[in-house]
C-alpha cells in the first residue's frame, strides 16, 4: 500500500511540474486547437462526396462517419505521446545516465510526464475542440457508452505510450532511431483508422490488425464511442473489444518491460 501511495505521489509531482513547464508555452500548444477542426473539415467534405446518395458504406452511415472522425480528432488530443522522441534524445545526448543513476524507473517518470502533458492538452486542446465540434459544427459528440469509452481511451493512452517507449528504447541498439520512428508514424497513421476506418481495408489486412497495436490507439476507442465494433466480418460487443484492447495493452507492456531490462544491460555493458 505504501509503495502504491509513493508511486501516486511521484506521478502527481512529476505531472504537476510537467503541466507547469508546458503551460509556460501554452500559446504553442494552443495552435494545435486548429488541427482537429481542419482535419475534421477535410474528412467531412471527402466522405460527403464519397457517400453521395448512398445511405451506408460498409455498415456505417454518413452521420456515424462524421461522428467517427470527430471522435478520432478528440482522442488524438488525449493520447498524443512524445516518449519515443524524448527517450531517443536522452540516449543520444548521454543525458539518460542521470536517470539510470536514480532509484526511479525512467519509464515511470516518462509516463508521469505524459500525464501532466495530456492534462494540459485536455484543458487547452480537448475542451475548446469539443466545443467547436458541438457548437459550431452541430455534431452530437455524446458517446454511446460513456464508461466504456473512457476506459477504451485510457487503454489507447497506455498503448500509445508503451509502443512509443519501445521505439525510443531502440536507440540503445541503433545510432539514430528517427527512421524507426518515421516508419511507425506512417504505419500508425494508415492502420490506426486515423485516415480511413479499417473496415474499408481488404479483409486480410483487417484480420491482421487484431495482432498489431495500431487499431487499439484510434479505431477501437472511436468505434466504442459510436457504440458498435466490427472488423474483418467479426462483430464484437463493446465489453468484448475493450477486453481484447486491455489484453493487447498488457502484451505491449510486458514487451516494453523486457526491452527496458535488456536496454539497461546494454547501457551498462558499454561502460556508462
Amino acid at each position: 500500500m505504501k509503495f502504491l501511495k509513493r508511486r501516486i505521489d511521484i506521478c502527481t509531482a512529476v505531472a504537476f511540474v510537467t503541466f507547469k513547464e508546458w503551460g509556460a508555452y501554452r500559446t504553442h500548444s494552443m495552435v494545435s486547437i486548429f488541427v482537429g477542426p481542419v482535419y475534421f473539415i477535410v474528412q467531412y467534405f471527402i466522405w460527403t462526396a464519397v457517400y453521395g446518395d448512398a445511405g451506408t458504406l460498409n455498415g456505417i452511415e454518413l452521420s456515424q462517419m462524421i461522428r467517427y472522425f470527430g471522435a478520432v480528432a478528440l482522442i488524438g488530443y488525449l493520447t498524443m505521446d512524445f516518449a519515443d522522441w524524448n527517450l531517443s534524445m536522452l540516449i543520444r545526448t548521454g543525458k539518460f545516465l542521470t536517470f539510470a543513476l536514480r532509484p526511479l524507473n525512467h519509464r515511470f517518470f516518462a509516463f508521469s510526464q505524459k500525464v501532466g502533458h495530456r492534462i494540459l492538452g485536455f484543458v487547452i486542446e480537448f475542451i475548446p475542440c469539443i466545443l467547436i465540434f458541438t457548437l459550431l459544427f452541430k455534431i452530437d459528440m455524446r458517446p454511446a457508452h460513456l464508461g466504456w469509452t473512457i476506459l477504451s481511451i485510457i487503454l489507447a493512452y497506455l498503448m500509445f505510450f508503451f509502443v512509443n517507449y519501445c521505439i525510443g528504447l531502440a536507440s540503445f541498439w541503433v545510432v539514430q532511431s528517427q527512421g524507426i520512428r518515421s516508419v511507425y508514424a506512417l504505419l500508425n497513421s494508415i492502420f490506426s483508422g486515423m485516415l480511413i476506418p479499417l473496415v474499408f481495408f481488404p479483409k486480410s489486412l483487417q484480420m491482421i490488425q487484431f495482432f498489431l497495436p495500431f487499431q487499439y490507439t484510434s479505431y477501437v476507442p472511436a468505434m466504442v464511442f459510436l457504440g458498435q465494433y466490427s472488423l474483418g466480418d467479426i462483430h464484437l460487443s463493446i465489453p468484448a473489444i475493450v477486453g481484447i484492447q486491455a489484453i493487447a495493452v498488457l502484451v505491449v507492456y510486458f514487451i516494453s518491460e523486457l526491452m527496458y531490462k535488456a536496454a539497461m544491460k546494454q547501457f551498462t555493458a558499454v561502460g556508462a
